[in-house]
């Protein structure tokens, strides 16, 4: 059980593709949700990166688009070891975690370790600020999904991409 002291609402759903480009495309497309906003995070950007509890270095290319109060992600691994390039070996595309914004990162990861979670993969600095941190935990009680916890950034970094692209209407007046 997330303990309480931490456990806002879910707000993003993330899955792991093979594509990311085809897969914002497919989603904007097929279901109406969009826009798609996508990142590319790794060594260079992404401060004390672990993974299974050790130093490693990962990269990334992710996508975030919000329907209501949900958002979507979309993660692509690019390099190093990661439970997302993890996940496509064992299970291919799909469901890949839970995500809970959370106010005081370290204090919610505290947390969660004290209530009996094990860490998978944790990073920070993601914000153009440098700040900005997630970590992951395995939860193979009762949820049976992965949890990120996630603080947000003050800023967002510029984005590589936009899908689809905003459009630049001129008036005809």
């Amino acid at each position: 059980m997330i303990p309480a002291t931490i456990a806002g609402p879910v707000k993003q759903v993330a899955l792991v593709v093979r594509d990311l480009d085809a897969s914002v495309r497919v989603w904007t497309e097929q279901l109406g949700v969009g826009p798609w906003t996508a990142y590319e995070l790794g060594p260079g950007v992404l401060q004390d990166m672990t993974y299974l509890g050790e130093p490693a270095e990962f990269s990334i290319r992710h996508a975030l688009a919000w329907t209501d109060t949900v958002q979507f992600e979309l993660v692509q691994p690019l390099g190093g070891p990661s439970i997302w390039a993890d996940h496509l070996a064992e299970h291919g595309e799909g469901l890949h975690h839970l995500g809970v914004y959370v106010d005081d990162h370290a204090a919610a990861v505290e947390k969660v370790l004290a209530a009996g979670y094990r860490p998978l993969q944790s990073a920070r600095g993601f914000g153009a600020t440098g700040d900005g941190a997630f970590a992951y935990f395995a939860t193979d009680h009762p949820l049976a999904a992965v949890l990120e916890l996630i603080e947000a950034p003050s800023v967002r970094r510029e984005p590589a991409f936009v899908y689809p692209p905003p459009t630049t209407e001129k008036s005809t007046e």
